[in-house]
């Protein structure tokens, strides 16, 4: 399987004897396209990194091992196919590259890449999702903006749940709202970072790339331009213990992509 695609960027430790820590890392998904003709493939991408600048700079760093996580494809009609047994290793050496698999879409639709890791290291637990979205079309020339369920949450512990369609229409100048929702239900006063790809965020709180939830955890973010888009959120519980841990951290995040001409009204 060749190819960059739907990047997974696990966040957390590398299983299996590495001493990398747990919580050094995030984790998130991405595809080659958010855009697809009806049958055609998608290449899906299971990445770690995502540590520097205070787990804002959208940047890979070693490789996850697979104890521990799920990566799950939901299509449109519901039925949810296990990608993990799938994946294969692109790196050349066990901390480089990443994982990947592909597949291939059938009905129209949206398509749900959906990833989960919970581990306990050094007596703190670590519990993570990330998920992206797929859009497959009959036509690439009429792709339908009328895609129901996106902003259906999945029931992770801590989730970034789209409240606008995080596929069409999308792009520059197009707003992109999400709720942070923890064991459910909203998160204010939650820090959302809005990470495009190769951007730098400054230290501190960054005002143009990042945003704290309202009353009911939703927040919002305008692109300026095609690109990339890591939205992270991170929250934790440190009186919240369970056997072999005495504190919880949690991470969530949604990959968009946001082309520079919208797949639907071509502006």
């Amino acid at each position: 399987m060749r190819g960059l695609g739907l990047f997974l960027f696990v966040g957390g430790m590398l299983f299996g004897g590495s001493s990398t820590p747990l919580f050094a890392h995030d984790t998130w998904v991405q595809t080659n396209a958010n855009v697809v003709r009806a049958g055609d493939l998608i290449h899906i991408d299971l990445m770690l990194g995502n540590h520097g600048n205070d787990h804002r700079d959208f940047k890979l760093a070693s490789k996850v091992g697979l104890e521990g996580c799920t990566l799950d494809l939901i299509a449109p009609s519901g039925a949810k196919y296990d990608l993990k047994p799938n994946l294969v290793d692109l790196g050349y050496a066990p901390k480089e590259g990443f994982w990947s698999t592909r597949f291939t879409t059938g009905e129209p639709g949206l398509y749900v890449v959906a990833h989960t890791l919970d581990a306990v290291h050094h007596s703190t637990r670590g519990v993570k999702s990330a998920k992206t979205y797929v859009v497959a079309s009959k036509s690439l020339d009429n792709v339908s903006q009328d895609h129901p369920g996106f902003d259906k949450p999945l029931g992770h512990a801590l989730e970034l749940t789209p409240l606008t369609n995080p596929v069409t229409p999308m792009g520059p100048g197009q707003p992109l709202r999400v709720q942070v929702l923890y064991q459910g239900k909203p998160l204010p006063e939650a820090r959302v970072a809005f990470i495009p790809r190769g951007a730098t965020l400054s230290e501190g709180f960054d005002e143009t790339y990042e945003r704290r939830t309202d009353a009911q955890g939703a927040a919002s973010f305008t692109p300026s331009e095609g690109n990339y888009f890591l939205i992270i959120v991170h929250h934790e519980e440190p009186d919240q213990k369970g056997p072999g841990y005495t504190a919880t951290k949690y991470s969530a995040a949604l990959t968009v992509f946001v082309p520079q001409v919208c797949p639907c009204c071509g502006e």
